[in-house]
């Protein structure tokens, strides 16, 4: 049965995937003002992601003979999916909402948005009641939602067409991190959670290889010096590596919607190293959005 309560350990787990994900929205913008493209990040973060989880895996291997790394064909159309969703699309859309948006907004909408649709959509999957308060909770962050979006495209003082439509695309990201948790909960019932995880990052990597080379991202190799790549591998090891394997290691043990709670914490990280690191303006109607789609996060995963 699924835990209700977390432990110490893993609350612990999910304190340190929260500061590696929410300083990654801060560690991306930095690296788009040194002109890498939003797919040009994600692919070379994956693409050594994907190398350090074969790594790993010939290890195990190397070690326990029996460790399977098979996949049966059906479940490999679901690891594909997964791929898709929870990599190739997920980041290539998140990426450009900072590009547009920037990190803090970036970070509101997709961990606070998320752990409502994960609610949602397992109270649909496993018949859980949504309480009013549940409902009403929806209505205030998607209240939240709007002011986050409508105030902040108001409050920019150029291109605010830019922010509002990368704003809105980074509304995306939060129904994809939905689905991808929800199918690869199921997958994890059957396989080892790094196993997944580990397929994901590969074929996800792999999958952001032909639009690299559409817009000839390769190139950028040449222009990359070591504090870009230094930033990769912070991404590729903390964030990927290590991050997944604690997101999944935690859901198979603590219900979906206990675990997702932690993303709470996520976006004042992100704000925090934002305003430091890239002197990112903070207005009034992100903190107030941000606020109201907390309170109703707070209220649809309160049991």
């Amino acid at each position: 049965m699924e835990g209700r309560i977390i432990s110490p350990f893993n609350a612990a787990l999910m304190l340190c995937l929260i500061t590696f994900w929410g300083s990654s929205f801060v560690v991306v913008e930095a690296m788009l003002n040194e002109g890498l493209t939003p797919v040009a990040i994600a692919t070379f973060r994956f693409l050594v992601a994907g190398a350090l989880f074969v790594t790993v895996l010939i290890v195990n291997k190397s070690r326990n003979p029996n460790y399977s790394m098979l996949i049966k064909g059906a479940d490999f159309l679901r690891l594909l999916i997964l791929s898709l969703l929870g990599v190739t699309f997920f980041f290539t859309v998140q990426y450009t909402g900072i590009q547009l948006a920037g990190a803090s907004i970036s970070a509101i909408l997709v961990c606070f948005l998320s752990p409502i649709l994960i609610t949602v959509f397992s109270a649909r999957l496993f018949k859980e009641e949504l309480l009013q308060k549940n409902v009403l909770g929806i209505i205030i962050a998607a209240a939240g939602t709007l002011t986050v979006i409508v105030g902040g495209t108001l409050s920019v003082s150029s291109d605010n067409s830019s922010f509002l439509f990368g704003s809105l695309i980074l509304l995306l990201t939060p129904v994809m991190w939905a689905t991808y948790t929800m199918i690869g909960k199921k997958v994890m019932e059957t396989y080892d959670p790094f196993l997944v995880v580990a397929y994901v990052n590969i074929l996800g990597g792999i999958c952001l290889i032909p639009f690299s080379l559409a817009e000839n991202s390769f190139q950028e190799i040449q222009i990359m010096g070591l504090n870009v790549w230094l930033a990769i591998l912070y991404l590729a090891i903390t964030c990927s590596l290590v991050g997944y394997f604690i997101w999944f290691r935690v859901m198979s043990q603590v219900r979906a919607s206990v675990t997702s709670s932690f993303l709470f914490g996520e976006p004042l990280i992100t704000a925090v190293f934002a305003t430091i690191f890239v002197k990112e303006h903070i207005t009034f109607f992100t903190v107030a959005g941000g606020l109201l789609i907390f309170v109703g996060v707070y209220l649809v995963t309160r049991r």
